[in-house]
């Protein structure tokens, strides 16, 4: 197996994430004197990586508890539905249910065949694999074989793209130029998309980003390769103005996160509508950025004094607000190269979360 650094669990979340999630789910602004159940509209889309592999602890979740987890939302009367079905219903501006969660699991590894796939359909419920095509064309060890994915194909389960090689494809190979990064991105993406169309009879039509790692430019690369929605690892709930091209999904894995303390806070999360966001995920020229904001498409929505603005390494922030906008200033660099600013603040009516959440990719030669 390849290591971490080298692109080694393939679809991991990165030590980044993990600690990214660690401190902006304790800030202060999260907080609250008394749990709320969760009332819609609202859908929480969970990602998966393995199931029942001990000796991958930073990527996997039990079978114990991943039952648990799907027995809490059919006790708790949530509607697991088809990723493919919520895109629907954004794109078409249908209504969306009211308590609902969607499964999708990246990679591909064995055991979601052998572990996963057994408990999804005691259940009955949909889920969506997004396959690491590279590893299992080459018959990596770990992962499932063509033969076995057909077969759940033709029982139903949704496969779709993780890419062909698992690069880190927000950052550009040194020496070259946007063109040549360009055509890398899309290169990979073609490959990957053209062999799953070859093995599984038809072109996927939605991109899980490998890492969660984007720009500007992958989404615009995937876009004019007709992907029709594309997948993040950015944590955040669904609404009606949920972005398809950056479509949150909540880990779900490693000791804490995949506790049923955190799976719970997490379904009792919703959206935070925005209009725009700055910086928005372009590539950066610089590691200075002197305001982050967002404009709020219902500034009305929220709690006085709740609204904050988290930074990867530069902590939370109490926001400021002018109109429907929240920033604050900073005069320091980014501190990481991977950098997720999550906007928060809580909802008036019912008290839960709401946020957004967006990725800054930090230059490393200036």
């Amino acid at each position: 197996m390849q290591s971490c650094k080298k692109y080694i669990f393939p679809g991991c979340c990165s030590a980044n994430l993990i600690l990214f999630l660690v401190l902006v789910f304790s800030l202060p602004v999260l907080i609250s004197p008394k749990p709320v159940m969760a009332e819609g509209p609202g859908v929480t889309v969970f990602i998966y990586h393995r199931f029942g592999e001990d000796k991958y602890p930073t990527t996997n979740v039990s079978a114990e508890r991943f039952r648990e987890q799907l027995a809490h939302l059919m006790m708790n009367n949530y509607q697991v539905i088809a990723l493919k079905d919520m895109i629907q219903a954004i794109k078409n501006n249908t209504p969306l249910p009211e308590k609902a969660a969607v499964i999708t699991i990246d990679d591909g590894y064995r055991s979601v065949y052998d572990v996963a796939w057994p408990v999804l359909k005691s259940f009955g419920y949909p889920f969506t694999v997004f396959l690491y095509v590279e590893g299992v064309d080459k018959d990596f060890r770990g992962y499932m074989s063509w033969d076995q994915i057909r077969e759940m194909q033709e029982a139903g389960v949704d496969f779709q793209d993780h890419s062909y090689s698992h690069f880190h494809l927000g950052d550009r190979p040194e020496g070259l130029d946007e063109a040549g990064y360009r055509a890398w991105i899309s290169k990979d993406l073609q490959k990957g998309s053209r062999i799953l169309a070859e093995k599984l009879g038809e072109r996927p039509s939605i991109l899980a980003i490998p890492y969660g790692e984007y720009n500007s430019v992958v989404i615009d690369e995937a876009k004019a390769l007709g992907y029709e929605a594309i997948c993040s690892q950015d944590p955040g709930s669904i609404s009606a103005e949920t972005d398809i091209w950056s479509i949150p999904r909540e880990p779900i894995l490693g000791n804490e996160w995949s506790t049923m303390a955190h799976f719970e806070e997490v379904l009792n999360r919703i959206d935070m509508p925005v209009t725009l966001v700055e910086p928005p995920s372009k590539p950066l020229k610089t590691d200075k950025v002197s305001r982050f904001s967002a404009g709020l498409l219902y500034p009305e929505r929220y709690q006085k004094g709740t609204m904050g603005i988290y930074v990867s390494g530069l902590g939370w922030h109490r926001a400021k607000q002018d109109g429907n906008f929240v920033y604050f200033d900073s005069d320091k660099p980014l501190q990481r190269h991977l950098n997720r600013v999550t906007v928060s603040g809580r909802d008036k009516e019912s008290g839960r979360l709401a946020l957004r959440t967006w990725l800054l990719i930090r230059p490393e030669k200036q």
